[in-house]
């Protein structure tokens, strides 16, 4: 191990290897900055190129910087303009953009820069010391398991309802899950509740949905209300000031230690990602925090914000765990990344670390050589990315839907998605007015295919249901799960008798 690792380390280290790293970083932060072109788009896009290049360690140092580049700028739409185009980062937006609207857009930026770096730092070190054993942990997760963590995932709708609205986040949920079957299914392939309309044989994009949600409403909001806007580049200073408080600092770092760890464990689980990863994050800090600072949460909290984003970071470093040492993609995006794996003529699996070590560590080293960069590259450019805020609102709201609608078109190619984008944005908006939260509907859609698929699954391999109780770890997730909402619904009523009594 020791061996391989300093070959690793000598070839993550060569000039040309590290102007790839670099490379892929600068790419992937501006495009993750850009709503609807994610990872898997400039990766798929990056495919000609690193295979171009010739060599497969440096190729997959290109191709894994642009990866992680993505995911740590992807973080910039979704705190400054409320648009993530990228799922990993929906919870970044519940906190982000509240503290862009109380004019802290550049404290907002470097909570999530620091918290991005801190869990890449962690997951890549984690990566070194443990990912042979974690691999053969990964393999004890059957499709029972994995539809357990789904229900995890989904019972983490509690930490996205405020005070009495439980019910409409499990009826948001709901509606969620029913869009996700729309299109193609799973198990079957034939279309599902599309209206026979041919659009929609391939199901709703996330994109679109995305969009819909949170960027359409939230311009339509600033139309309407002048002043939504609050002190959001209103001041130069507001914009220049990075610096985080002593007290702000206490608050985060033990926030981004537990996700930085918990985000990996979740990024090593094939099927699992930077998504849940970022949704659990959230839910488990928002839960175990105390009574007035949970109150803060979709407010503007920096523990709201610090833990999706060092959540997220990660997980992408985990998912390498199952990509490199068993062969099995995670994700959408490393399965991208498996292609590109194979076209170079390398077969990631056990035999990796053994056969080509230099591949192996030297990308395994180039990731916290990347999130070094990444930092670097960031910071000094927040003051200058925040100042799309001091642009007036007669030019942001245009600038905000072009984006919104280049995102939905580019995220499917077809012309229709934008009917789709305005339709669901008008009703996104009726149900903002309502006061109906929309993170758990888009919750419901993400994790539906995933939860679905995985339940058809085990319902087949164990003839029924029956793997509840005979698979120990899915009782103990499903045992989770019912504590995550019955755990807030307990103290919320204790706190309303309280109340009551004083």
């Amino acid at each position: 191990m020791i061996e391989g690792f300093l070959l690793g380390l000598y070839t993550a280290l060569s000039v040309k290897n590290m102007l790839m790293v670099i490379g892929g970083c600068i790419i992937g932060t501006f495009i993750g900055m850009l709503p609807g072109l994610g990872p898997m788009s400039i990766i798929a896009i990056m495919i000609p190129v690193a295979i171009s290049i010739g060599e497969p360690a440096a190729a997959l140092i290109l191709l894994a910087g642009v990866y992680y580049g993505a995911v740590f700028g992807g973080s910039t739409s979704s705190i400054l303009i409320n648009a993530p185009g990228v799922a990993s980062t929906v919870a970044t937006s519940f906190d982000g953009y509240p503290l862009t609207r109380q004019g802290k857009a550049g404290k907002a930026l470097t909570i999530a820069a620091i918290a991005s770096f801190a869990g890449g730092t962690v997951g890549a070190l984690l990566l070194v010391f443990f990912a042979p054993a974690l691999a053969s942990v990964a393999l004890l997760f059957h499709s029972s398991e994995y539809f357990a963590l789904m229900v995890v995932g989904l019972s983490a709708i509690a930490a996205f309802a405020g005070s009495g609205q439980v019910t409409k986040a499990l009826l948001m949920t709901v509606v969620g899950l029913a869009l996700a079957t729309v299109g193609e299914g799973a198990q079957f392939n034939m279309p599902r509740f599309t209206m026979g309309i041919m659009d929609l044989q391939s199901g709703i994009g996330f994109i679109t949905l995305a969009m819909a949600m949170f960027a359409i409403p939230e311009t339509l909001f600033l139309v309407l209300d002048p002043s939504r806007s609050g002190k959001a580049g209103s001041k130069q200073s507001d914009i220049t000031n990075l610096r985080i408080t002593k007290d702000e600092a206490k608050k985060i770092a033990p926030v981004i230690g537990r996700q930085s760890l918990q985000g990996f464990l979740i990024g090593v689980m094939p099927g699992a990602g930077a998504t849940i990863a970022s949704f659990l994050g959230y839910a488990v800090e928002r839960n175990i925090a105390p009574q007035e600072e949970r109150k803060e949460f979709g407010k503007g909290s920096v523990k709201g914000l610090a833990a999706p984003e060092s959540a997220n970071n990660a997980a992408c470093t985990g998912s390498f765990v199952p990509l490199l040492t068993l062969g099995i993609p995670g994700s959408g995006t490393t399965a991208i990344l498996l292609g590109a794996l194979i076209a170079l003529n390398v077969s990631p699996g056990p035999r990796l670390m053994q056969d080509q070590p230099e591949i192996f560590w030297s990308v395994i080293i180039s990731m916290y050589i990347g999130n070094v960069v990444l930092l670097i590259l960031n910071l000094p450019l927040i003051p200058y990315i925040a100042k799309v805020l001091t642009v007036p609102r007669t030019f942001l709201i245009p600038f905000i839907l072009f984006f919104t609608l280049m995102g939905a078109y580019i995220g499917q190619n077809n012309a229709t998605e934008l009917l789709f984008l305005v339709g669901l944005g008008v009703a996104a908006t009726i149900l903002r007015f309502a006061s109906f939260p929309l993170a758990p509907l888009l919750i419901g859609f993400i994790l539906g295919p995933m939860l679905e698929d995985n339940f058809s699954r085990a319902t087949q391999l164990y003839d029924g249901v029956s793997f509840i109780w005979e698979r120990p770890m899915t009782a103990i997730l499903l045992g989770i799960a019912v504590l995550l909402i019955v755990l807030p619904a307990m103290r919320s009523r204790k706190v309303s008798k309280e109340v009551a009594s004083g």
